[in-house]
């Protein structure tokens, strides 16, 4: 009686958690990216990725899955068997996705376990050089001094820029209105022609236009000053209290992950941080390697969702 209960125990184990009962990594690790190739958030899987594999000993494969703002690739990870060989990478976007759609096919803080933080990357307030604001204090006195006229440009609508041009809004008490384009090129041209006064955006494309001095840097929106434009203060410093924002993305695996697997994936993306040669790639994207814990990643999820849908029902921004 007691060897046939063993028995059963044995195969109720295998019948709930077969993942559990195996060494970790069994065969190639792939991370499912929500953007197309090339661009920061790819660059970024594809160095420490390819560091992982050396700690990890099997292959690290990234999958792109582009479009419907990273609902097919959460969807993808979400229904991957939780045993740590399907990975998601996260962003300031997923959370800003779980906040403005108005029906996902997962929960995020549901759906998926975060492993850590990989980088975090600044957002910049810049106006025509040539113009009259030379600092952000400027620029919100004519807001305040002309209700309505100020307009900003940010990358499409429900985008990590588009939301944090509302909350500047609402942290520096102005009425300005915020215009949407196509994209960041649209945006500079936008300011350099004199239809907008400023634009919100990512400060990695903003960069050449800033230090071949078509676009002025008036503040950077995070907690501290950027790391490529050290002598621009942050929007705190510059008397925006409340605003204090910034882009990042990280790695998540589908919920029920085993927390072993989730510690030793973790373990491998920090010594991939630690590594010179991926901080240098990093760095040359103007992104910040941004090392933590499971905690920390999920701790930055659930903030910013909170956040940006505070900022979208304040914004009246209608979801999707």
């Amino acid at each position: 009686m007691i060897h046939r209960r063993k028995i059963l125990l044995a195969a109720s184990a295998a019948v709930i958690a077969p993942w559990a009962l195996a060494a970790f990594p069994t065969k190639a690790v792939r991370i499912v990216v929500p953007n197309a190739p090339g661009g920061a958030a790819d660059i970024t899987a594809r160095a420490v990725g390819e560091h992982m594999a050396r700690t990890l000993g099997q292959p690290v494969v990234i999958e792109n899955k582009p479009g419907a703002g990273g609902v097919v690739a959460g969807q993808t990870v979400a229904s991957a068997a939780p045993d740590g060989h399907t990975l998601l990478l996260i962003s300031s976007g997923t959370a800003v996705s779980q906040a403005l759609f108005k029906s996902l096919p997962f929960d995020t803080l549901k759906a998926f376990t975060p492993v850590a933080p990989l980088a975090t990357f600044d957002l910049v307030i810049v106006a025509n050089e040539g113009g009259e604001f030379k600092m952000l204090a400027d620029l919100i006195k004519f807001a305040k001094a002309n209700p309505g006229k100020l307009n900003i440009g940010t990358p499409n609508i429900g985008t990590t820029q588009h939301l944090a041009a509302e909350l500047f809004k609402t942290a520096a008490g102005i009425d300005a209105q915020v215009v949407p384009f196509k994209g960041t090129p649209e945006v500079i041209n936008a300011i350099r022609g004199g239809q907008i006064q400023a634009g919100l955006d990512i400060l990695s494309p903003l960069l050449a236009q800033i230090q071949g001095k078509a676009l002025r840097a008036l503040a950077v929106t995070g907690a501290k000053r950027s790391r490529v434009l050290p002598d621009v203060p942050t929007a705190q410093e510059a008397g925006v209290k409340g605003l204090n924002a910034a882009s990042w993305n990280g790695l998540a695996v589908p919920a029920r992950t085993p927390a072993d697997v989730v510690a030793q994936l973790n373990k491998a993306v920090g010594a991939a941080l630690a590594d010179a040669g991926v901080r240098q790639k990093l760095e040359a994207l103007n992104l910040d390697p941004h090392p933590g814990t499971p905690q920390d990643a999920a701790a930055m999820l659930s903030g910013d969702i909170q956040r940006w849908g505070d900022v979208i029902a304040r914004a009246k921004i209608e979801r999707q």
